[in-house]
């Protein structure tokens, strides 16, 4: 049987939806760069990357050796291509500009170089997040690109994408057109397409969210949490399960490959902190490639890609998955 690879597929899809042929050398850069981040990762301390590195992001979180590594792949990765007028991470307090020796090039990346790293450690599953852009119109590739140019809605992405680096290693990726699943073929060197249309059923039984800060919950998610734990008896009328992993691609690649509601909602801990994720770098890819997938994300009150973003490292709730819950979810908090 003949096996389609990211390469193929991309060649493909510049002839039958007219994806730019810039756009798809961007997306293979990343996917040679995801392939580079899952070799290290896959070493664990036999490569020495195990640990927290001497060092904090700008959110004030200790940074893994892991992270810095990942970030500095994708970064030295996608610089020189000719794609890029600048990129943006979680990992660094401001956009990075393409160097001024390199061709810029149309487009803008946003990615979270090594989401789960807590999970590191303990050889749980990890991946990379990534966002694609168009760069501002007004630039012209000379001047000074700053944090703005990235502010943009997620209805404004033109590819989104992650990686997840477990059992397998995989790229699920979308242009807008439905979401492809490919698995890296570590004899071939290539992904390979493996799963042709991923889709989110519109309907659950399982709900993942951090069970730990339910005193710190407002009341619709503690309603909503309330109705799901009843089961049977309760007002949903069947029994639910809960599944945490504590790594949003791990717990969003299993709601794409089964169904299922992910949660990280707002808590009274510290009201200037509207949220735990960030809303450039994991809430808007995440939420275009659950939504191409047939499913919602949403905020808890309003449709995440019709965010307008504020700042570069902007947390908001999320919730996102199956259809249904989704809604059910945001209508206790349209409620409250």
């Amino acid at each position: 049987m003949s096996r389609v690879t990211l390469s193929r597929y991309l060649i493909e899809e510049t002839r039958s939806n007219h994806t730019p042929a810039d756009l798809r050398f961007l997306i293979e850069v990343v996917a040679r760069a995801c392939k580079a981040i899952s070799h290290q990762v896959s070493k664990g301390a036999l490569g020495g990357v195990l640990g927290s590195a001497d060092s904090e992001n700008v959110q004030g979180e200790v940074q893994k050796k892991l992270d810095v590594l990942s970030n500095e792949i994708l970064l030295e990765a996608n610089e020189w291509g000719g794609h890029l007028a600048g990129m943006a991470s979680e990992e660094m307090d401001h956009a990075y500009q393409i160097p001024g020796q390199y061709p810029k090039g149309a487009y803008l990346l946003v990615f979270d170089p090594l989401d789960g790293s807590s999970n590191i450690d303990v050889n749980v599953s990890v991946g990379t997040i990534f966002s694609v852009l168009r760069c501002p119109d007004d630039y012209d590739g000379d001047g000074h690109l700053g944090d703005d140019a990235f502010l943009q809605s997620g209805t404004r992405q033109v590819a989104a994408g992650y990686a997840i680096y477990g059992p397998q290693t995989m790229l699920v990726l979308t242009l807008g057109y439905g979401v492809k699943g490919f698995t890296l073929d570590r004899e071939l060197g290539s992904f390979v397409l493996t799963h042709e249309d991923m889709q989110v059923p519109a309907s659950t039984a399982e709900f993942a969210i951090n069970m730990s800060n339910q005193r710190h919950w407002e009341a619709p998610v503690k309603r909503y949490v309330d109705e799901l734990l009843a089961g049977k008896q309760g007002p949903l009328g069947k029994n639910y399960n809960m599944r945490w992993i504590a790594s949003m691609v791990a717990d969003v690649h299993r709601i794409l490959t089964r169904g299922g509601l992910f949660m990280y909602p707002r808590d009274g801990r510290d009201p200037s902190m509207p949220g735990k994720l960030r809303l450039m770098y994991e809430a808007n890819p995440m939420a275009m490639i659950i939504e191409q997938a047939g499913g919602a994300a949403t905020d808890g009150v309003q449709r995440i890609l019709d965010i307008e973003p504020t700042s570069l490292h902007q947390r908001v709730p999320v919730f996102l998955g199956s259809r249904e819950e989704v809604e059910r979810v945001t209508s206790y908090h349209r409620a409250d």
